[in-house]
């Protein structure tokens, strides 16, 4: 495959280069390198900083506020920004639900949620999974009832990212029982801050808290809150995971993770040479990095299709089932490089301010965490079973 920039190309890749160089604040690219958390404030920040550059919003058309960025401009725009060290930005707003609104949302809704989902105004944040309904999805039993011009919402949702952060949430429910599961279900956009929401947190095995359960007793939504139809949500939601299972392989940070394991993998260590001596940690090293190439690969022919109108195919799956356990191999390497340095049971370690001696070539304080959270990586988004299964059935047909 041919993969070579073309001048205009070049200059965008210059310019996304130069912004990011310039415009990341240091203090958001040194706990990036040092496995720090980032909170609120920091995402916020970047999120508004990209913003005012017009170019938060990638994948957007620019008739809604969106850089309006070819497939190519939007792999080096998220590449760059990447090998800087700049955070994502929040995907549930614009990532997610943003491209759902503009595709079935109505008039008022888009002149109401995309200027504020643009300007970070809204944080949004995702209500799919439940207890007992995660990869099964169309298992979920939230209920929404129609009473006026309002739905009254009861149920539960869980491990509902960033959460605690948000004003809005975008959710499945269940509005009619009859006929298959997945036919009897709608997409509501609900303010967090409605009575009746209660946010509880919850502490992953990593010491992270990004991850919640989210209780809804009695809620109140407009109906004017409703995405397209009633009972068409389940249509709604596996357009909206194409766009997040799309951008889970997250290329450009596992470059940037493999860069920081090569580094640590030099660095002397206590007994004995750099690891990178070590023939057998080499082997795996370039495994690595060839299974990452081959995602790099895959990703160029899904943006090839894209940029001649096709939809997205089972590459999309393949992305997320590889991407993730790429993910993981890299967090484990990490993890084997940094040894007995890690500090898996230490929450003041992912905080800014702690253990500011790096040891060898980076800090150690996030290894063993990062390792830990990325065991989720093949559950969420549909789990890599669940991909397998898409993948059987639109490639082999069965």
């Amino acid at each position: 495959m041919d993969i070579s920039l073309r001048p205009e190309d070049i200059a965008f890749r210059d310019e996304v280069r130069r912004f990011a160089a310039d415009a990341l604040p240091e203090s958001i690219r040194r706990k990036q390198a040092a496995g720090i958390h980032l909170d609120k404030a920091d995402i916020v920040r970047w999120h508004r900083i990209l913003y005012e550059k017009g170019w938060v919003a990638p994948n957007w058309p620019a008739e809604y506020g969106g850089a309006g960025f070819s497939p190519l401009q939007r792999h080096i725009f998220e590449r760059e920004t990447a090998r800087a060290g700049a955070p994502w930005v929040l995907p549930f707003g614009v990532q997610m639900v943003g491209p759902v609104i503009m595709a079935f949302g109505g008039p008022e809704q888009k002149a109401r949620f995309l200027p504020r989902i643009l300007s970070c105004d809204d944080v949004w944040c995702q209500g799919y999974s439940e207890p007992g309904a995660g990869s099964d999805l169309a298992s979920l039993r939230t209920r929404a009832v129609r009473d006026g011009d309002h739905y009254v919402v009861n149920g539960q949702k869980t491990w509902t990212s960033y959460a605690h952060w948000a004003d809005m949430i975008f959710c499945l429910v269940r509005t009619s029982s009859e006929g298959k599961p997945q036919e009897g279900i709608s997409f509501l956009l609900i303010d967090m801050k409605s009575p009746g929401v209660t946010v509880n947190p919850i502490v992953t095995i990593g010491g992270r808290h990004e991850v919640n359960d989210v209780f809804f007793d009695d809620v109140r939504v407009p109906v004017a809150n409703r995405v397209g139809e009633e009972n068409k949500g389940w249509t709604y939601a596996k357009y909206l995971l194409r766009f997040e299972r799309a951008g889970s392989a997250e290329v450009g940070v596992q470059k940037r993770q493999v860069a920081r394991l090569r580094d640590i993998a030099r660095a002397e260590r206590v007994d004995g040479g750099p690891l990178i001596e070590d023939r057998r940690f080499r082997e795996k090293l370039a495994d690595l990095e060839i299974q990452l190439a081959t995602i790099d690969y895959t990703e160029m022919r899904v943006l090839a299709a894209e940029s001649i109108g096709a939809e997205p195919g089972p590459e999309v799956s393949m992305l997320k089932l590889r991407g993730t356990e790429i993910q993981q191999r890299i967090s484990e390497l990490l993890l084997e490089a940094i040894g007995g340095a890690a500090n898996p049971y230490v929450p003041e370690a992912l905080s800014d301010g702690w253990n500011e001696e790096p040891i060898g070539a980076a800090h150690a304080a996030g290894i063993a965490p990062h390792y830990f959270d990325w065991r989720k990586a093949s559950i969420y988004a549909g789990s890599n079973e669940i991909q397998k299964n898409i993948m059987t059935k639109m490639v082999l047909g069965l």
